[in-house]
């Protein structure tokens, strides 16, 4: 099909509009593996609709953020969280005229590769896995290998570059993917605080009042007060940053979240209940290939064992690991109840 009329005149508006920074559709260092360009569509608008009806995307919403399996319908989970990056790291390439649809598609995919149990899961399956874990390779190796039955999503460069580099301390090639690594940062410390008060963790007076001075006293003025920043330091610069005093205020409200919520006594106990489940099954798995699912099977004879492993106990939701747990190593007519184990 030939080239509409409607992606010629995104590819102007972009010609037009964007920063001479950013990173246009039509400049993309393309795919892995050559294929058919859609018609109406850009490479970026592509991925970022790829990603969104991929398997490992409609699992993020049973996945943890920072709570296990918490009561309440009103707790982020790890889609919630990814739409949060995503809304955020919009606003800020819209500021500074960065392609939207670029920065879109690395925010929706920039998690794919996360385990059950949040945090907690990824430190496990990286103290067990000789070859090491950490979700942003894994978010990689998820799209291009383990969606679509093994064929990978055959993502765009930029977009593979964003998700592999959002961690802190990661270069991203485009703008856009450090608009992402720094709405991440902005989105789960933000809202994994409105998660703390939600649960009874803390309480409002309990933030550190420096640095609620400098941001704000509510989510959205903290979240305003950052992108604020970014523009005013970043606008018509080949950069995306943040001011110097915000920049201070949101890592040390981060290490405020981390030593009063993330690293508790209640979170260390839950963390290693959930690190016995995921050792238990791992070294299960190991020592017993032949039951694994038949497409992770099929994985080990590609890859070594011990991945294709972490590519299974990495895929599933909270509940689907409890379950697997359960159904290898629990007789089902003598299943016990917490209640029970108290009595």
């Amino acid at each position: 099909m030939a080239e509409s009329e409607i992606k010629r005149r995104r590819y102007e508006m972009e010609e037009n509009f964007l920063s001479p920074f950013a990173c246009r559709s039509e400049n993309t260092r393309g795919r892995a593996r050559q294929e058919p360009a859609c018609a109406m569509r850009t490479d970026f608008q592509r991925d970022r609709d790829r990603i969104i009806y991929s398997k490992a995307f409609l699992r993020l919403k049973n996945k943890t953020q920072v709570f296990f399996s918490p009561e309440g319908d009103h707790f982020r989970t790890r889609m919630t969280h990814t739409i949060d990056v995503s809304q955020i790291a919009r606003s800020i390439a819209r500021c500074l005229s960065l392609n939207e649809d670029l920065a879109e598609a690395i925010a929706l995919g920039h998690d794919l590769g996360h385990t059950p149990f949040g945090h907690a899961g990824e430190r496990s399956l990286n103290e067990l896995n000789p070859h090491g874990f950490a979700h942003n390779v894994q978010s990689l190796r998820v799209v291009d290998v383990l969606e679509n039955d093994g064929r990978g999503l055959n993502l765009t460069f930029e977009v593979r570059d964003g998700i592999l580099n959002h961690k802190k301390g990661g270069k991203p090639a485009t703008l856009e993917g450090r608009a992402v690594s720094l709405a991440d940062r902005i989105a789960y410390v933000n809202h994994d605080i409105e998660d703390a008060i939600r649960a009874g963790i803390l309480r409002e007076g309990d933030l550190p009042a420096a640095e609620i001075a400098v941001l704000g006293s509510t989510t959205r003025e903290r979240i305003n007060t950052m992108i604020s920043s970014v523009y005013e330091h970043s606008i018509g610069r080949d950069t995306v940053t943040m001011g110097e005093r915000e920049a201070a205020a949101l890592e040390n409200l981060r290490a405020f979240m981390f030593k009063n919520v993330y690293i508790t006594e209640q979170s260390v106990r839950e963390e290693e209940r959930a690190k016995r489940m995921l050792a238990a099954m791992y070294e299960y798995f190991v020592s017993h290939a032949e039951r694994l699912p038949a497409f992770y099977r099929g994985l080990a004879e590609r890859f070594p064992l011990e991945q294709a492993v972490c590519d299974y106990l990495s895929s599933m939701t909270d509940k689907f690991a409890v379950a697997v747990f359960n159904n290898l190593f629990i007789p089902h007519s003598w299943a016990l109840t917490e209640q029970d184990v108290e009595n």
